[in-house]
């Protein structure tokens, strides 16, 4: 796969203490067991993930680390106002 092929995702993670984790990468399943193993982050370490309630496909990496700071900026109130907006 060459670099314009490549997609980049921010997500947002519910945890099980009913948290959020928000973070970006280029392989959602591959990350997603990355948290579950504890292999990802320190925070999801401790508060286990549940699942992806946010994702959003971003076709450079800049785009996607831009968008991961703007939500992790939110307050709670805000991300649920996100997350639901952009439900199915």
């Amino acid at each position: 796969m060459t670099e314009q092929e490549k997609h980049y995702f921010t997500y947002i993670i519910l945890t099980e203490r009913n948290t959020f984790y928000c973070g970006y990468t280029d392989d959602l399943e591959k990350r997603f067991e990355k948290h579950k193993s504890g292999l990802a982050a320190k925070y999801t370490r401790a508060n286990k993930p549940v699942k992806f309630v946010y994702t959003k496909e971003f076709s450079t990496k800049s785009e996607a680390m831009k968008e991961e700071c703007r939500i992790k900026a939110l307050t709670r109130k805000q991300k649920e106002q996100l997350i639901s907006a952009n439900m199915p």
